[in-house]
Parts: structure tokens; C-alpha cells; sequence
């Protein structure tokens, strides 16, 4: 069982950054995929960013490419996600996930909640204008 915590959300203006964690539990954290997805009330939870198990193989969603940078320290099982230019329709519930199966992940398998195995509880971004 892994359990993932995320922290780092809060309230921000336009135009700011945060930097998301995800806390990882268990002693094979170097061996997960690692997303992060985000989630508006009424809406589909859609994908934002994945990392491949020593962070070679990134994927990033278009709305998000080049403001969004994820990343990982396996020595501290720890997610990150920095976020900066940050747009109103960036805010969200923010969740990081995991994808044990030790497989490589294409983009097109990376971004699809059925990848993973593991969630967070989510931590709230809001943007303001």
C-alpha cells in the first residue's frame, strides 16, 4: 500500500507561482511513475504531468507546457510540481498520483487516470484575476 500526501496548495494572483509536494510512503517510490492531475467541480479529472521512474521521461498537457515543471527526489520519495504564470483556469484540486506496475509509460498511457494505481487526497489552487 502507498499512501501520497500532497501539500502546497494554496490561493495565489494571477500571474504566481506555487510548488506543489507529494509525500510518499513505502520504500519503492523509485520505482513508480509519478503523475499529477487536477480536478474542477462538474469536470473530468484531467492530467497535467507525469515523470517516469528517475525522471528521464516527462510528459507534460499542452495547457501547461512550458509554465508547469514536474520533478522528483527518490531519496526523499518526494513529488514535486512548480508552477509559475499561473492562469485563473489553472485552479483546481490538485492530486498526485502513482503507477506501480514498473512498466514504461507512453504519453498516451501516461495520461489516463487508469495508469495509476495510487492517489492523494488533492490540495486546493486557486487563482485569482
Amino acid at each position: 500500500q502507498v499512501q501520497l500526501v500532497e501539500s502546497g496548495g494554496g490561493l495565489v494572483q494571477a500571474g504566481g507561482s506555487l510548488r506543489l509536494s507529494c509525500a510518499a510512503s513505502g520504500r519503492t517510490f523509485s520505482s513508480y511513475v509519478m503523475g499529477w492531475f487536477r480536478q474542477v467541480p462538474g469536470k473530468e479529472r484531467e492530467f497535467v504531468a507525469s515523470i517516469s521512474w528517475r525522471g528521464g521521461t516527462l510528459y507534460y498537457a499542452e495547457s501547461v507546457k512550458g509554465r508547469f515543471t514536474i520533478s522528483r527526489d527518490n531519496a526523499k520519495n518526494t513529488l514535486f510540481l512548480q508552477m509559475i504564470s499561473l492562469k485563473p483556469e489553472d485552479t483546481a484540486v490538485y492530486y498526485c498520483a502513482a503507477d506501480p506496475s514498473g512498466y514504461f509509460r507512453t504519453f498516451a498511457q501516461a495520461m489516463k487516470l487508469t495508469a495509476y494505481t495510487y492517489w492523494g487526497q488533492g490540495t486546493q489552487v486557486t487563482v485569482s484575476s
